[in-house]
């Protein structure tokens, strides 16, 4: 039987990664996206795939045909249509990171917090099984590292906060109602399709095409654990596939090996002198305010329950991403570029 599937946030870096996999299937899926174009584009799907805009009254099932439906999570009646014929839930859509979220907390938890307890009634109201949240390590804030699914969370933003009730909320879900729900929480993810994004590695490619200096704030010894986003897509299907029986669970999603901002950067710039011959400055700026010092994950969960276990290395995931954006770069525009202040996130 087809399976339905209902990503929020579809246009956006890792949902229109999602879309492409499934599509890549023998028997592809019923593939609907929802999502408001606030940062993913309507283009940004086309390049993948046809698709067509339906109106509320001709929702049911989605057909082979991907659909899109340009709405906000923030509006149940919306939600409530999008769901309808939809077996698998995967819910991308979020207003992303920690500095954004200190700048207009309210914003953050009405978009992570009040747009995903819109997705889980919705869910709960059609009778759907399976719904997968993308959540984040900053849902732990500082803790002892790596970062484990048994760890007390203690947010350190507002952002990690609402991601944190996302979490509650989807367990509250499985415990009242039966939805067998997965908080996946991802790691650092970059690679190709990520030109709209902020993230350090997005920020430092962007920059490097363009021959300007990769921009480090503080020491650079700053570690992260860094996922390439094949690899955490094949992490969503695994999600999507597993036995829950009507339970909530956590895994962490992301590689458990720890990279220093100093040694990415040094990773990149000899990319770029591998692939262009051109030599890339690294520049140092004054610490910013919010980052943590140490962020990996221990993924051993992740391996035992959905048998996840990532591929691609961080130079090859680089050097793919690279290319990605060099071959991008005349159509990265000054609002793709974004500025370098999340230079460690």
């Amino acid at each position: 039987m087809k399976t339905n599937w209902l990503i929020t946030g579809g246009c956006g870096f890792i949902g229109a990664r999602l879309v492409n996999r499934l599509l890549a299937e023998d028997r592809p899926p019923g593939i609907r996206v929802l999502d408001n174009l606030s940062l993913g584009r309507p283009e940004d799907l086309a390049a993948l795939t046809s698709f067509v805009t339906p109106s509320f009254d001709d929702l049911s099932g989605p057909s082979r045909r991907v659909e899109l439906i340009e709405g906000d999570i923030r509006d149940a009646e919306v939600v409530a249509c999008a769901l309808a014929g939809i077996d698998v839930v995967v819910h991308l859509a979020a207003h992303t990171g920690v500095r954004p979220s200190l700048a207009d907390p309210l914003g953050d938890a009405a978009v992570n917090v009040a747009g995903t307890l819109n997705l889980l009634e919705g869910a709960r109201r059609r009778g759907i099984s399976r719904v997968i949240f993308a959540s984040s390590g900053a849902a732990l804030g500082e803790t002892e590292q790596p970062i484990t699914e048994e760890r007390l969370p203690a947010p350190a933003s507002p952002y990690g906060a609402a991601k944190l009730t996302g979490e509650a909320y989807c367990s509250a879900y499985a415990k009242s109602y039966g939805l067998g729900a997965l908080a996946l929480r991802f790691s650092n993810v970059y690679g190709p399709g990520s030109k709209r994004k902020e993230s350090v590695i997005a920020q430092f490619m962007k920059r490097a095409v363009q021959g300007e200096p990769l921009e480090i704030f503080g020491s650079g010894e700053q570690v992260r654990d860094f996922i390439y986003v094949d690899d955490l897509v094949e992490a969503i299907l695994l999600g999507a596939a597993a036995d829950l029986d009507g339970r909530f669970e956590i895994f962490q999603i992301a590689t458990q090996v720890e990279t220093s901002v100093n040694a990415l950067a040094e990773m990149i710039a000899e990319i770029v002198s591998a692939e262009t011959g051109e030599e890339i400055e690294i520049r140092r700026l004054p610490s910013a305010a919010g980052d943590l010092a140490r962020v990996y994950a221990d993924i051993s969960k992740a391996r035992r329950y959905l048998d996840f276990d990532p591929q691609t290395t961080l130079p090859d995931g680089l050097r793919n991403t690279f290319r990605y954006f060099a071959q991008e770069a005349g159509s990265i525009n000054d609002t793709d570029r974004l500025p370098s202040r999340a230079a460690t996130s």
